[in-house]
């Protein structure tokens, strides 16, 4: 089984008691977007990233100077710094919890493409819906094409996904049928349906990857036991693609499964 989730926009390097163990399986690929990034202006890298100046000179600088093989690479794992991952808290994993997702955890990005947890990265900012038009793409989505869910499937027929729909549909455009791909929902019971809130689900996705790791899942079903945060499997409301999950609400408290 694979877990798919989101990079997040926000990045930290301060992070020195865990190396890097692997490099990034799309390295060259990656350096490639990166040439064409340092050849744009200011002003056009801040249209690119539809970003304030102060992120865009943050950025700007990053590029001009990057190098994705230096010394200055950190585990991607403890790269990110958005919602979900501080609800995973990966920073304080015990040994068998690194090990677990190195395993089964992959981080879907606009600049590496995919990520296992331990990969080498440097901070960037680079979303996959990005408007990058190149001589050699007309967007990142066209320049990853089916690479990215190839390499998720060499060795697995199963994927969980806890990723954003701008993340995840550079995987599940692919999908063929001997591929079992499960959405998580996490969302409310508003005027009789499932309402996603931006913040919770966030939280609900870090929440999983620690719930999972924690309790090395390997049965795919055995994620239906997830109760962290409020939120109850609805089996009524799930189906074969998206298993629903509802926060709160007295309605599921007496039978959470039914």
């Amino acid at each position: 089984m694979k877990i798919i989730i989101s990079p997040a926009k926000k990045m930290r390097t301060d992070y020195d008691f865990l190396a890097p163990r692997n490099t990034p399986v799309f390295i060259d690929r990656a350096k490639r977007l990166v040439e064409y990034l340092k050849g744009l202006s200011y002003d056009q890298l801040k249209v690119l990233l539809a970003c304030n100046d102060e992120i865009a000179t943050l950025n700007y600088d990053r590029y001009r100077r990057m190098d994705l093989e230096g010394p200055l690479t950190n585990p991607a794992i403890l790269s990110y710094d958005g919602i979900q991952y501080k609800y995973m808290a990966p920073q304080v994993f015990e040994t068998k919890y690194y090990e677990y997702i190195e395993q089964h955890l992959r981080i879907l990005s606009g600049l590496y493409g995919i990520l296992r947890p331990f990969d080498g990265v440097v901070p960037y900012r680079l979303e996959m819906q990005a408007k990058v038009k190149t001589d050699f793409c007309k967007n990142l989505y066209d320049y990853w094409n089916s690479g990215i869910f190839t390499e998720l499937t060499k060795n697995d027929n199963v994927i969980l996904n806890l990723a954003s729909e701008e993340y995840s549909k550079i995987v599940s455009k692919f999908l063929v049928k001997d591929i079992t791909y499960i959405t998580c929902v996490f969302g409310e019971m508003t005027e009789g349906k499932v309402k996603e809130k931006g913040v919770y689900v966030k939280m609900a996705r870090g929440e999983m990857v620690r719930f999972m790791a924690e309790n090395n899942i390997t049965d795919l079903q055995d994620v239906k036991r997830f109760d962290r945060l409020g939120f109850v499997y609805r089996d009524k409301l799930s189906d074969e693609k998206a298993w629903v999950f509802v926060r709160n609400g007295k309605e599921h408290a007496a039978n959470p499964i039914g």
